[in-house]
């Protein structure tokens, strides 16, 4: 009887999902090091925060670019994913929007130094770009909605021109210590209030 459970076309091998949780532990530590040292840091302060070689970072990254893209892009697919999660176990639509809006600002400091190192591949800034909006834009629609819905917020709120939004209030944030980009972003998501005495 074991041996049909290990039939092909059953779930991944072990083996190809502790790499993949691997790979995923490594994005992780690489994005917790931009945050606080940029996208320059060098290779082995990731090494020492993922809990491995330079040799494995290397393996799977073999440029720099290549590991900034992929944390570029796990990190977007965290954002994306993370939407629907908060709409099912916030308190209401507004409130998961707030949280996800934190996420989103928290990415846009990850982000910091991607144009810079994509300087010379205008093709792969812009393909970056796309996935970015393919992703977010439609997740942040949902949200939108569904606190339209509730009443809880004003309708007709568009989702990329909100994202852009959040994204200029976060320009310049890790330069001037005196500008604080969160609770601009805050009062900016609070004023999405639907008014109580008149229409939306």
């Amino acid at each position: 009887m074991k041996d049909s459970d290990e039939s092909p076309g059953k779930a991944a091998p072990p083996r190809r999902k502790d790499a993949r949780r691997n790979k995923e532990a490594l994005l992780d530590a690489a994005a917790a090091v931009f945050v606080t040292s940029g996208v320059h840091a060098p290779v082995r302060d990731i090494a020492a925060e993922a809990g491995v070689g330079l040799g494995t970072i290397y393996r799977h990254f073999p440029t720099r670019a290549d590991l900034i893209i992929a944390v570029y892009r796990h990190q977007v697919d965290a954002c994306a994913e993370a939407g629907p999660d908060l709409l099912a176990t916030s308190t209401s639509p507004h409130a998961a929007l707030g949280r996800w809006i934190n996420l989103f600002v928290d990415f846009l400091v990850t982000k910091h130094g991607l144009a810079a190192v994509l300087q010379a591949d205008s093709t792969g800034f812009e393909t970056l770009h796309a996935y970015f909006l393919d992703r977010l834009v439609p997740v942040c629609t949902e949200l939108l909605d569904a606190a339209s819905a509730a009443g809880e917020i004003r309708a007709g709120i568009d989702a990329y021109e909100l994202l852009r939004g959040v994204g200029n209030l976060c320009v310049g944030a890790d330069s001037d210590p005196r500008y604080d980009a969160r609770r601009l972003v805050e009062l900016l998501i609070a004023g999405l209030r639907r008014p109580h005495d008149g229409p939306a």
